[in-house]
C-alpha cells in the first residue's frame, strides 16, 4: 500500500518539486496546503500518513504546526524542510515533536530516505547537522532557548506579518482584548516595547522571513 503524504510549503514551485520526486518513488501526495494552519486543518480531514511542512509558512510557522498535527492526528510523522542548521531550531524542533529535519539544501537526496526512516519508527536528522549540535542543543533548557509559549508565538507571528489585532482575533478565535493582553504579555516578556522590535525578534527567531 502506497503511503500518503501532505505537502505544505508556502511556494507552489517547491511543493511541484516535491510532488514530482514523491510521486516517482511511489508515494501518494494527498494534499498541498499553503500555510501552516491550512497543513493543520488538512492533516486533521485527510488523516495522511507524512506531512512535510517547511520552517517559514505563513499564518502559523513549521514547528509550531508540527506541534498541533501531533496532537489531532498522533500517527502522522512529522518531517521539517529548513534552511537552519543551529541548535535553537534543532532543539524546538525536537521538543514539538519533529520526526524528520531536513536542510532545505540537501532535501532533494535526502528526502526519500527521511520519509522511509520516520515511517519505520526512526528519526532522521540531515547529515549538516552535527552530532555536536545536538549535543549542545539538548544540554539547554527550553526555556532558556523559547521563553514563549506555543500560543504567544503564533500571535508575535501574526503581529510580525502585519495583522490588526482584530484580524489576530478572528484568525485564533479569541477576543480582541485577549489579543491585546497577549502582545502586552510578550513585550514585556521579550523586554521589547514596540512593534517594530517584535517585528525583528520574529525575523531573527525565524517565525517569519525577512
Amino acid at each position: 500500500m502506497s503511503h500518503r503524504v501532505l505537502l505544505a510549503d508556502d511556494h507552489a514551485i517547491v511543493r511541484n518539486g516535491i510532488k514530482h520526486i514523491l510521486t516517482q518513488e511511489g508515494f501518494v501526495v494527498v494534499g498541498e496546503a499553503s500555510n501552516g494552519r491550512e497543513a493543520v486543518q488538512m492533516t486533521k480531514e485527510l488523516l495522511p500518513d507524512v506531512a512535510i511542512l517547511d520552517f517559514s509558512m505563513p499564518l502559523l510557522n513549521g514547528i509550531d504546526a508540527a506541534r498541533q498535527i501531533r496532537e489531532a492526528s498522533p500517527r502522522t510523522k512529522t518531517l521539517l524542510l529548513t534552511m537552519y542548521k543551529d541548535e535553537t531550531y534543532v532543539l524546538r524542533a525536537l521538543r514539538a515533536g519533529i520526526n524528520g529535519y531536513v536542510v532545505k539544501t540537501q532535501a532533494a537526496p535526502e528526502l526519500v530516505e527521511a520519509i522511509r526512516s520516520i515511517l519505520h519508527g526512526g528519526l532522521y536528522l540531515s547529515p549538516v547537522i552535527s552530532e555536536s549540535v545536538v549535543k549542545a542543543a539538548l544540554m539547554h533548557s527550553e526555556r532558556e532557548l523559547d521563553p514563549l509559549t506555543p500560543r504567544e508565538r503564533e500571535v508575535l507571528q501574526l503581529i510580525a506579518e502585519g495583522k490588526s489585532n482584530k484580524q489576530i482575533s478572528r484568525d485564533l478565535g479569541m477576543s480582541v482584548k485577549t489579543v491585546d493582553s497577549h502582545r502586552r504579555n510578550l513585550m514585556v516578556k521579550l523586554d521589547i516595547h514596540e512593534t517594530a522590535g517584535l517585528v525583528r525578534y520574529a525575523i531573527r527567531t525565524g517565525l517569519i522571513s525577512p
